[in-house]
C-alpha cells in the first residue's frame, strides 16, 4: 500500500527528475506526520525549482478537489523558502486556514517582500481575517492592526497590483474610510480596478452598491461582467434575478454562464429551481451536470433560509408577549 510505504521514498521521487513524480503520493502531504515533514524539508534545498512548482501547484489543485485534504503544516516552513513562488503557493495553500498566527507572518511578507507577487497573495491571504474581524472571531486590536496595514498599502504601494487585492481584502471590512476608496475604483477607467471594486462590493454584504453591480451586468469587458454577476449572488440581489435569468440563453462563455448559475442559486426566487432543472435535463457533459447539481443544492439552502427569515418571528408568540407585557404594566399600576 502506497500510505503504508516509507516517506522516504516519496521523497525520493521528488528527487528523481528522470522521472514523473507519481500522483498517487500527493495525499501524503496531507495532514504530514512531523517526522515525514522534517525528512522532506531536509532533502527540500535539493529538490528542482521546476519539481517544487509542479508539486505545490499540484496540492493547491488537490485541494480545492478534496476538501478534507489540509496542507497546513506544510505550507507554513515555506512561507520562509527563499523562492518567491514556493511562498506565493504556500500563501494559497493556507487562504482557508484561519489560525491568527499566521497574521503577523502574512502582515510581514505583505510589508516587507520584494517580491510584488508574494506581497500581493500576503493582501489576499489577509481577506479571511478582516471577515472574522467583523465576525468578532479574533481579537480587535489584531483585527483593527490588519485593516489598518491593508489601508497603508492601499495609499502608498506603488505595485496596482498589491493594491487591488488590499482593496479586495477591505471589501469585509466594515470601515467607513473603505466606502470612497471603492467607489473611486469603480470609475477609474482601468478595467481592473473596475473589477477589484466589484469584488470588494460583493463581500461587502452592503446593498448600497445594489446600482453599481447591476449596471456592470451585461457589460462588454467578460473580466466586468463576470465580477458584477458574482457580487449580484454574494449581495442576493432579488433584483438582478430575472437579468440574470434572461442572461443565461444568449451567454457564451462557460465560465460566465456558470457564474449566473451559481448566482442566480444564492438568490432563488421565482423560476429559478424551474430554470435550473430545465438545464439538467437538457445538460450533457457530467462535468456541467455535477455543477448545475451542486448550484441545486445551494438553491436548497437559500430557499430554507429564506423560509427561516420569513416564519424567524411568529406573529402569535410576539402577540402572546405583548399580552403579556400589557398585563404585566396593569399589575405595576
Amino acid at each position: 500500500m502506497i500510505q503504508n510505504a516509507p516517506f522516504q521514498a516519496v521523497v525520493d521521487a521528488l528527487l528523481d527528475n528522470g522521472t514523473p513524480f507519481p500522483p498517487r503520493y500527493l495525499h501524503r502531504f496531507s495532514d504530514i506526520a512531523p517526522a515525514d515533514l522534517t525528512l522532506l524539508l531536509k532533502a527540500w534545498p535539493h529538490i528542482s525549482t521546476r519539481r517544487k512548482h509542479s508539486l505545490l501547484e499540484d496540492l493547491e489543485e488537490l485541494a480545492e478537489a478534496d476538501t478534507l485534504t489540509s496542507f497546513d503544516d506544510l505550507a507554513h516552513p515555506l512561507l520562509k523558502d527563499p523562492d518567491p513562488q514556493v511562498r506565493i503557493r504556500a500563501i494559497r495553500l493556507l487562504w482557508e486556514s484561519e489560525d491568527v498566527k499566521l497574521v503577523p507572518i502574512f502582515l510581514k511578507i505583505l510589508n516587507e517582500d520584494e517580491d510584488t507577487e508574494a506581497r500581493a497573495a500576503a493582501a489576499n491571504a489577509l481577506g479571511l481575517f478582516v471577515y472574522q474581524g467583523e465576525l468578532e472571531k479574533i481579537p480587535a486590536e489584531l483585527h483593527h492592526r490588519i485593516e489598518d496595514n491593508l489601508l497603508k498599502v492601499f495609499a502608498t504601494s506603488k505595485e496596482t497590483l498589491v493594491r487591488r487585492r488590499a482593496l479586495e481584502s477591505l471589501g469585509y471590512s466594515g470601515r467607513a474610510e473603505v466606502i470612497p476608496l471603492i467607489e473611486i475604483a469603480y470609475h477609474d477607467k482601468n478595467p481592473d480596478w473596475v473589477v477589484s471594486a466589484l469584488f470588494a462590493m460583493g463581500r461587502s454584504s452592503d446593498e448600497r452598491w445594489k446600482k453599481q453591480v447591476l449596471s456592470k451586468l451585461h457589460d462588454p469587458d467578460e473580466d466586468i461582467r463576470s465580477e458584477a454577476i458574482h457580487a449580484a449572488g454574494e449581495l442576493e440581489l432579488a433584483s438582478a434575478r430575472s437579468i440574470l435569468l434572461n442572461s443565461l440563453e444568449d451567454e457564451e462563455d462557460l465560465e460566465i454562464h456558470r457564474e449566473i448559475i451559481w448566482a442566480l442559486s444564492k438568490i432563488g426566487g421565482e423560476g429559478v429551481r424551474n430554470r435550473l432543472e430545465e438545464l439538467l435535463e437538457t445538460e450533457q457533459d457530467d462535468e456541467e451536470a455535477d455543477f448545475i447539481e451542486e448550484a441545486m443544492d445551494t438553491l436548497s439552502f437559500t430557499e430554507d433560509m429564506a423560509q427561516f427569515d420569513l416564519f424567524d418571528i411568529d406573529p402569535d408568540i410576539q402577540l402572546r408577549e405583548e399580552d403579556l407585557d400589557e398585563e404585566d404594566g396593569l399589575e405595576t399600576e
